[in-house]
């Protein structure tokens, strides 16, 4: 079955609600304006059950099918947050909000996941229940976490659970999903140096941590080109550098960097914390400075159970007949991934077409994208848990 003609009826209304969110965005655990839109629509659809406050600011909405017969309970997710940027697109729906930007299509993902809720308490064409989880905090923020914490998969005894994101680059139409690994797990560290600061001109007076850090940050990039597997993949970035002087003619006395790593396979992490930790206090040492790691576990990688990648691929192929199965894992983070650790399920891309990239202010979420999320989402529904 291709994009329901129901979704294209409603294509104008549900632009409407992803313009509001994207006008008004929010950053994590402070999505209240958000969440009181999402819980209010819930209500207007006649879902059987809406709960606020699930993981703070979370929004959590249950639809029973027509029938009940094996007890199926599915779970969708869709992010609601924004990011702390300043919109640079100059629409007529852009940020309101100085500063902070749907920068990451969140407002596309919570409209669409509405709309198929809008549907799904309709028709309730299906045997079971659908539990539809917006999620605050998906921006680092640990949402997922916290609406697990709160009791999100055990209150609603959610057995499988699935979540889309739009993705810029994949034509408009098209989906992409795989099994195993879809998106990188997602650490942070800090490396501090210290050493001894004095004047530029007699920088033999001095312990120079600028001299340190940058040999700190060439030498980082040897874990991913002789430490990890070849057939492995790793990222280790440095992506910032903070000294506690802003003057032109002093060395600092410490120096602050920052970053992150990216990997697939958990059992590569411990080789970037041994090494990353090595390489920081052996090169400081080599210059007569101290240096010290922190390090900070994030979200785990994201990983498709392999047969409910399948069932995601077989939907998305019947909305609308280009899924790419053997699309590349992506390096990214998704604290998807929490969910996806405690029940099987998957996560897919709904191509946003020749955007600017995710995370930058030029970024548009792609309207034409809407009708065939929305189908997606009632058809798992359906297909999922027949009616019989």
């Amino acid at each position: 079955m291709p994009v329901k003609n129901r979704f294209s009826e409603l294509q104008k209304e549900i632009v409407g609600w992803r313009h509001d969110i994207h006008a008004h965005p929010e950053l994590r655990f402070n999505e209240h304006r958000t969440a009181a839109l999402v819980e209010s629509k819930l209500r207007e659809f006649g879902c059987d059950e809406v709960t606020s406050g699930i993981g703070q600011t979370g929004v959590v909405g249950v639809i029973h099918g027509r029938q009940n017969t094996a007890g199926n309970v599915i779970g969708f997710r869709a992010d609601m947050d924004a990011l702390p940027l300043q919109e640079m697109t100059n629409l007529p729906h852009a940020s309101t909000n100085p500063g902070l930007m749907h920068a990451c299509g969140h407002d596309g993902h919570t409209a669409m996941l509405l709309g198929a809720a809008k549907y799904l308490a309709e028709t309730r064409n299906f045997d079971g229940t659908v539990v539809l989880i917006f999620q605050p905090a998906e921006e680092g923020g640990g949402g997922a976490r916290a609406m697990i914490a709160d009791g999100l998969l055990d209150r609603w005894d959610i057995q499988e659970v699935y979540g889309m994101h739009n993705w810029p680059g994949i034509k408009v139409g098209q989906f992409a999903v795989r099994e195993g690994p879809q998106m990188a797990a997602s650490d942070f560290f800090e490396i501090t140096v210290q050493g001894k600061g004095g004047h530029a001109a007699m920088p033999h007076q001095t312990v120079d941590t600028t001299l340190v850090a940058s040999h700190i940050i060439v030498a980082a990039q040897s874990i991913a080109s002789r430490n990890i597997d070849p057939l492995g993949t790793v990222v280790v970035s440095i992506c910032g550098i903070r000294s506690d002087s802003n003057a032109h003619n002093v060395i600092p006395d410490q120096i602050t960097l920052r970053g992150t790593a990216r990997y697939l396979d958990t059992k590569v992490q411990e080789q970037v914390i041994s090494r990353l930790t090595s390489l920081t206090e052996d090169t400081a040492r080599a210059f007569g400075a101290r240096a010290e790691l922190s390090y900070t576990p994030g979200v785990p990688p994201t990983i498709n159970s392999p047969q409910e990648a399948k069932r995601a691929a077989d939907v998305a192929y019947s909305v609308s007949g280009d899924v790419i199965c053997d699309h590349d894992p992506v390096m990214p983070g998704e604290d998807f991934a929490d969910m996806l650790a405690q029940r099987p399920g998957a996560y897919l891309f709904i191509g946003n077409g020749n955007s600017a990239d995710l995370h930058n202010p030029a970024y548009e979420f792609n309207d034409e994208v809407i009708p065939l999320g929305c189908s997606w989402f009632a058809e798992m529904a359906e297909r999922r848990m027949p009616v019989e």
